[in-house]
This record gives structure tokens, C-alpha cells and sequence, in this order.
């Protein structure tokens, strides 16, 4: 089962990366998280995405598309990074998250969303 797995964004990762003891403790952290997930061969790719305020949104009406430059309202509804795993369940996809250390400095949320796979359109 692939799952993609979103680290929700924070006012704190809406402003973006700024190299302090405290992120660099994460980074290190999460570095040797990301390690393990590829030692059990887990992981098929991530990353941590820049701010919103350095994307852009192509909303669609028909025939007519509009770009809209970030930053984006909601924060709490948009992602900072992603993990894209292929574990054998949803259970084991919660296990590992329940093991992620803390991605941001304060509260924060890991959403778990299983990829449609061939199968499910038969």
C-alpha cells in the first residue's frame, strides 16, 4: 500500500527555514528518522517545501484558468512536506508516524493519505 504522508505547515514554517540551534536539533532529528524509513525500505521519496508565500495556485473554471500568487490563508490546511511510503497497511504507516519526532517547534500534524492504486479501479 502507498501512502502519502503530509506534514501540515505552521505559522512557524509559513515564515520559513532560519538555521537556530532548535531547527538544526530537528533537522537532525528528522535526518536520522528519514534514515531508519529507508533502512526498513519505506520510504519512495520526500522533501519539506518552501512557505507559500513562494507558490502559486492555478485555479480552474471551465476553459478559464487564473493564477494565484501565495502566500495562501489557512495555514494550518496547507503542507510544509511530504513523505511518499509504500508500507503494508494504513497500521503500519500510523506506527511509523507515531515514531517521527516532532517536525515543527511547537504543536503540529502529520495527515496519512492512501494513493489510489490499480486495483481500486477494477
Amino acid at each position: 500500500m502507498r501512502v502519502m504522508v503530509l506534514v501540515k505547515a505552521t505559522e512557524d514554517s509559513e515564515k520559513g527555514f532560519f538555521p537556530t540551534p532548535e531547527t538544526m536539533a530537528m533537522m537532525e532529528a528528522m535526518g536520522r528518522f528519514n534514515d531508519e524509513l529507508t533502512a526498513a525500505g519505506v520510504v519512495q521519496a520526500g522533501d519539506g517545501l518552501k512557505p507559500s508565500s513562494e507558490g502559486k495556485r492555478v485555479a480552474f473554471d471551465g476553459p478559464g484558468r487564473t493564477v494565484v500568487d501565495g502566500p495562501f490563508p489557512q495555514t494550518r490546511e496547507l503542507v510544509a512536506g511530504f513523505w511518499l511510503w509504500e508500507v503494508k497497511d494504513m497500521d503500519e504507516a500510523v506506527a511509523w508516524v507515531k515514531r517521527c519526532p516532532n517536525p515543527m517547534p511547537g504543536p503540529s500534524e502529520i495527515e496519512i493519505r492512501p494513493l489510489y492504486e490499480e486495483a481500486d479501479f477494477a
